[in-house]
């Protein structure tokens, strides 16, 4: 396309958009609303992912080893185990440190406990791999190539709390996709009856242009530049206020509720639209195409 006829349907989509104000600004604020939410859930999701993260690294899996296994056997247990793509760390706890933490988390007087048993460790043969993984979903597949290794005596989890992670995280993702698709569709209806409507108005002119030689593509193009407008201008104002509505928020969570740092770390608003940015504006500027391009293949009959 000639750059003449580029700058005449940039100023003929501009036009459309005021001709039809109303149902512009209508598609405006359904690509807004839908964008908003869209940005809404991703901030949240993000976060909620970090937590569940943090939680996962925090739900760990015993590994009991057969009594009198050798050093050399308790070893290679563990090079089997750190191979695994998805463990996150494997460490090694000795039947004293074992004792140490039991005595601890029991005793009002850990020390005087410990002295008490002198040299006889109540827990001598619970040497263990303490395990976290970086997926709580993949915990159960883990325990069984865990207990088919030879020489493992006992696997100890909390098959429960990671089985609720899982459903959660899903629950969340699947709720997210189904509110943000119905979103799409009413936004793309809304723009099919806002460029059915500057077709409506400019049937005739239509007309005459395609009796003197205009092209499909040249005929086109305002209305689907219009569409591209409403998706960027819809795409802007939501990452605007979403950016301050995040920065204000965390900065309000983290004065007033100092206690929930200590649970996880909300994402900098940096690392938060690195990516938002972009996908925001690819989303509203798809929007406005495909909508704008649909409708002028269904109306103009080009």
């Amino acid at each position: 396309m000639k750059i003449s006829s580029l700058g005449y349907s940039f100023r003929q989509g501009i036009k459309n958009i005021r001709r039809n104000l109303l149902f512009s600004l209508a598609s405006i604020g359904t690509i807004v609303a839908c964008l908003f939410v869209f940005g809404l859930f991703y901030c949240v999701l993000v976060n909620f992912r970090g937590a569940i993260h943090k939680i996962e690294s925090s739900i760990s899996i015993s590994v009991f080893f057969d009594e009198g296994l050798s050093d050399e056997g308790i070893n290679l247990i563990g090079e089997q185990i750190k191979t695994r793509k998805e463990v996150n760390t494997c460490d090694f706890v000795s039947a004293e440190d074992a004792w140490k933490e039991f005595s601890e988390q029991t005793y009002d007087d850990p020390e005087a406990a410990r002295a008490a048993f002198g040299d006889d460790n109540p827990l001598a043969h619970s040497a263990s791999y303490k395990i976290t993984l970086n997926d709580a979903g993949k915990q159960a597949d883990f325990i069984q190539f865990l207990e088919s290794i030879e020489g493992v005596r006992k696997v100890s989890s909390s098959t429960y709390t990671a089985d609720s992670i899982s459903a959660i995280n899903a629950f969340v993702g699947y709720a997210s996709f189904g509110i943000i698709l119905i979103l799409l569709l009413v936004s793309v209806f809304l723009i099919n009856n806002t460029i059915t409507i500057g077709i409506t108005v400019r049937r005739e002119e239509i007309k005459i242009m395609k009796l003197i030689g205009a092209t499909n593509s040249f005929i086109r193009a305002p209305f689907i530049i219009e569409g591209v407008m409403i998706g960027i201008i819809g795409s802007i104002i939501p990452l605007v206020l979403l950016y301050y509505l995040y920065d204000l928020v965390i900065n309000y969570i983290a004065g007033r509720f100092s206690i929930l740092n200590s649970l996880f770390e909300f994402a900098s608003p940096w690392d938060m639209f690195k990516l938002l940015i972009p996908i925001t504006l690819l989303i509203g500027i798809g929007i406005g195409f495909f909508g704008s391009l649909i409708t002028t293949k269904k109306h103009l009959k080009i």
